[in-house]
């Protein structure tokens, strides 16, 4: 089968052809830096390394480009109400952004520009588009350039909707607009914002819009025309429909096809700073449930679809992925860690069916019960082979166990040497108790061990443990 995703541009699911034969470079909407992540962001970063992670396994070569809005009104908000630098707050939420995103083993971008980076490029695009007629400086000395909806007839084609039904787009006063639906590129200094935050330019001193930016760093790292521009469903309008309307008419293709992910909602509502219903990493910590029980949780919904946040589903997802994690430790004690194995071609069916990961996840799941099967039946080349297809599903997934990122290194296996040994002792212990028929002493040194999360099955093989819940 052939990769089909589902392009908002043209509402449909469409055989995905790249622009260039073996490469793809991909573009997405990264954060904007006012405070720290909270989960809802983090889904995005999750979505699209699977993504990426597809393209990989068919042999494209990927420029994954993820910027990060470090200039925009929300941070000069927060900049005052702190009295700290905006470039400081940005990058403090930088350095927190990425180590989550380590923590959930998203892969790094090819690049990960900062939108401050990129003032000459944004300078280049603004000033061909006032020379082309799509944009002009306000006439009221505000040193404000808005892009001209009206000069855009195909404005609104992204979002279906009619330009006509459009409000005010908001980013500034009407007063120096043509029109209340132009929307700022660039915004002359204002006497009551941090005085550090802003930049020469041909209309005066100032700083970026915020939909520039993304055209800007698209253009600089992919090129006039690229193949597939990411971001959330929220997105949609008005940023990506100004992206659209800004590159075209500057004389750039721009992106070939449109995915959006759905978004993560808690209670119904938007998972937002501003609604103070957010969750981040360490709250999910708190619930005893691990980064790579998070992002399988993430995975178990289909990219496009929403997720609405529960404790309950958090906690299901994490015994489901336990359930697999189990199946993985038993075939390794059995037959080693072995090597990566042909994919199941229900799984590559539904990963090809615009990135179907719950339909994927089901498909491993079959497997895991028959390697189950085998496992009880003694069947070591049957668990060898689907032992290496499991975990070849799993890493496409960015989830296997035995990756590096979730077994850790150095103090951690320092740490876990000294874990087996003392369960090594309480078992030996408890064998000891069993073996002159103490069954209280036995189970009390199994209930212990259960109480501080430890479960012990006895196999034909003799006790075997494991961390976490036993299903």
């Amino acid at each position: 089968m052939t990769l089909r995703l589902y392009d908002t541009a043209t509402r449909s699911v469409r055989d995905f052809v790249p622009r260039e034969a073996g490469k793809v470079g991909v573009y997405l909407c990264g954060l904007t830096l006012q405070a720290p992540p909270h989960i809802g962001h983090l889904r995005s970063g999750v979505n699209y390394d699977i993504l990426r992670r597809w393209l990989m396994v068919a042999g494209y070569q990927v420029t994954f480009i993820r910027n990060l809005t470090d200039i925009d009104d929300k941070i000069l908000v927060k900049a005052m109400e702190r009295g700290q630098a905006f470039w400081s707050i940005a990058y403090a939420n930088e350095q927190i952004l990425g180590a989550a995103y380590r923590a959930l083993n998203v892969l790094p971008p090819t690049y990960e520009p900062r939108a401050t980076g990129h003032i000459p490029e944004m300078h280049e695009l603004i000033a061909k588009l006032i020379a082309d007629g799509h944009a002009y400086p306000a006439v009221d000395g505000s040193g404000d350039v808005y892009f001209d909806v009206a000069s855009w007839p195909a404005y609104g084609s992204l979002s279906n909707q009619s330009p006509d039904d459009m409000q005010s787009a908001g980013d500034a006063p009407d007063r120096g607009k043509r029109d209340p639906r132009d929307f700022a590129l660039w915004k002359g200094a204002k006497p009551e914002e941090p005085q550090d935050a802003y930049w020469p330019s041909p209309w005066g001193r100032g700083r970026p819009g915020w939909h520039i930016e993304c055209s800007a760093m698209c253009w600089r790292y992919l090129g006039a025309e690229f193949d597939i521009h990411g971001g959330g469903l929220d997105l949609t309008f008005p940023h990506h429909e100004n992206e659209i309307a800004q590159s075209q008419a500057a004389g750039l293709p721009f992106a070939r096809y449109w995915v959006h992910h759905g978004l993560l909602s808690i209670g119904g509502a938007k998972m937002g700073k501003s609604l103070g219903n957010t969750l981040d990493l360490a709250y999910v910590d708190s619930l005893g449930v691990r980064p790579v029980e998070l992002r399988y949780y993430y995975a178990a919904a289909h990219y496009r679809s929403r997720i609405d946040y529960s404790e309950e589903a958090l906690r299901e997802a994490a015994t489901a992925y336990r359930r697999v994690e189990g199946f993985v430790q038993r075939a390794v004690e059995r037959v080693g860690a072995g090597q990566f194995g042909e994919l199941p071609a229900g799984f590559v069916a539904a990963m090809d069916d615009d990135l179907n990961t719950s339909a994927a996840l089901a498909v491993l799941h079959e497997v895991v019960r028959d390697g189950n099967t085998a496992l009880t039946g003694g069947d070591d080349v049957t668990v060898r082979t689907t032992l290496a297809a499991v975990r070849t599903m799993l890493d496409i997934l960015g989830v296997d166990p035995l990756d590096p990122v979730w077994t850790g290194g150095g103090r951690v296996d320092d740490l876990r040497g000294v874990v087996d040994s003392l369960i090594a002792l309480a078992l030996e212990q408890r064998a000891q108790a069993r073996t002159r028929k103490d069954w209280t002493a036995a189970d009390a040194v199994r209930d212990q061990l259960k109480q501080a999360g430890v479960v012990v099955e006895d196999t034909p093989q003799g006790p075997r443990w494991t961390i976490g819940e036993q299903d």
